[in-house]
């Protein structure tokens, strides 16, 4: 509707074409939907193109925040590990066993 193209929805509701479905459409399932302007299939094709690179940016920027996270987790743990060999060295109880023999 965004596109003045508000005559197809009907029969994009009929077909039940949701976003992702919207997504698979190539211009001869544009047609079959009944969509014959050409112009109106170009119209539909280049923000599809537009929508897929936009979900793919989106995708990278997901992935490249998992593994900044990911990576910020191993540091935690790196250094909560060094911290406990830390206090392992310096407990009384180590002391008390090096003191007794």
């Amino acid at each position: 509707m965004s596109l003045n193209l508000e005559q197809y929805v009907s029969e994009f509701s009929t077909q039940n074409i949701n976003g992702e479905h919207l997504l698979q459409l190539d211009g001869s399932k544009l047609k079959a939907l009944g969509m014959t302007s050409s112009q109106d299939r170009a119209i539909i094709k280049k923000k599809l193109k537009e929508m897929k690179v936009s979900l793919e940016k989106a995708r990278k920027a997901q992935e490249k925040m998992e593994k900044q996270r990911e990576k910020l987790r191993k540091k935690e743990q790196e250094q909560l590990q060094r911290r406990l060999k830390k206090t392992d060295k310096c407990s009384p109880d180590a002391t008390e066993g090096a003191n007794e023999q």
